[in-house]
């Protein structure tokens, strides 16, 4: 019988280990083929400050990618923090109709999590850009991906903030503190490094993101002087570029400025995140 144990741990442990080593090597590839193809084509033209058909700059869609990415997570992270304290830190405590609740909302959050992207830029076309009469600007791309990454955050701070010990909970009741000082003083910079990883992921997925943009922030190369202007993230620069198939090459070199972005913004926020664990 201890053998067999033996023999079935062995068999899962090669298994994680194989699944593990593929991830890796994986990743090393996506990011090995970037490289190779996207570097040698890196030159002075693709940082000019506007864009041209014969220089197909990427500092404006770089622009436009930063202000999107703030607009967005200035939206999407403050309704998703306070969604999630209420979830846990009132409604979450009481009755069981209010448990209940809770957890009807936590289905919604989580089906619309699994919502393709092009649905979401259909209703943000129809809506932001029909209905209010937005047009292709800036604010509807924005709050198209603040609705995309909402449930994300808030999914995120709410198991941010189960994980953090009752008893920080009662310690600071015991010495007197009310309810909402506990939350903000106590609990929320406790929970603080699991949000920030939620908001990295929301992150992510706004610099990523093509398909939702495209219907609602629009094409335009140029840098926007106001929110209501259209204009294309460094995604949606690197979709013209492949369809036009006229500059494949200045894509790729879209992409390897894209993911140095990503990987600038994972290490900031990583970073921020020890710094808070830390104070707290």
């Amino acid at each position: 019988m201890k053998l067999k144990n033996k023999f079935y741990e062995r068999i899962m442990a090669m298994l994680c280990w194989s699944a593990a080593l593929s991830s890796v090597l994986a990743l090393l590839f996506i990011v090995g083929f970037i490289l190779v193809k996207g570097l040698p084509h890196i030159k002075p033209s693709l940082f000019s400050a506007a864009y041209s058909s014969d220089n197909v700059s990427l500092m404006p869609a770089l622009v436009s990618t930063i202000i999107m990415t703030f607009m967005s997570i200035l939206l999407a992270v403050p309704l998703g923090m306070f969604a999630a304290i209420y979830l846990v830190e009132y409604a979450g405590r009481g009755t069981l109709r209010a448990n209940k609740s809770v957890m009807l909302i936590r289905i919604t959050a989580e089906t619309l999590s699994g919502i393709p992207s092009i649905v979401y830029g259909l209703f943000g076309l129809l809506f932001f850009v029909s209905f209010l009469d937005w047009k292709f600007s800036m604010l509807a791309g924005a709050f198209t991906l603040a609705i995309m990454i909402l449930p994300l955050i808030m999914r995120s701070s709410e198991e941010a903030l189960l994980a953090v010990p009752d008893m920080y909970r009662e310690g600071a009741f015991g010495l007197g503190a009310g309810k909402l000082r506990t939350v903000f003083r106590i609990v929320l910079p406790s929970a603080m490094p699991g949000i920030l990883a939620g908001i990295i992921l929301a992150t992510g997925r706004i610099v990523g993101e093509t398909a939702a943009l495209v219907y609602t922030a629009g094409t335009v190369a140029q840098i926007p002087k106001n929110p209501m202007q259209s204009a294309r993230t460094l995604s949606v620069h690197m979709y013209a570029l492949s369809g036009e198939g006229l500059h494949v090459n200045e894509g790729y070199a879209t992409a390897v400025v894209l993911l140095v972005m990503v990987i600038i913004l994972n290490i900031a926020s990583a970073k921020s995140a020890k710094k808070l664990a830390g104070g707290a």
